[in-house]
């Protein structure tokens, strides 16, 4: 499988700028999944730069 790369980084509004995974969404849904988090993509702006990826937070920035 060939990664799209650059066409996810369009879309990625991860702002932990050294991270190593950024638009490299496997690895990255997998490294998050792997300490109970989901990754910055599934939280609106201003909830992803807490940089809070538990599952509590997922549904308090959703209203859940």
């Amino acid at each position: 499988m060939e990664c799209k790369k650059e066409r996810n980084l369009k879309y990625c509004n991860c702002s932990y700028d050294p991270c190593s995974r950024k638009g490299i969404c496997c690895d990255c849904l997998k490294y998050h999944l792997q300490s109970r988090q989901l990754p910055g993509c599934c939280f609106p702006n201003t909830a992803e730069k807490t940089y809070d990826r538990s599952f509590e937070a997922f549904a308090k920035a959703w209203n859940l």
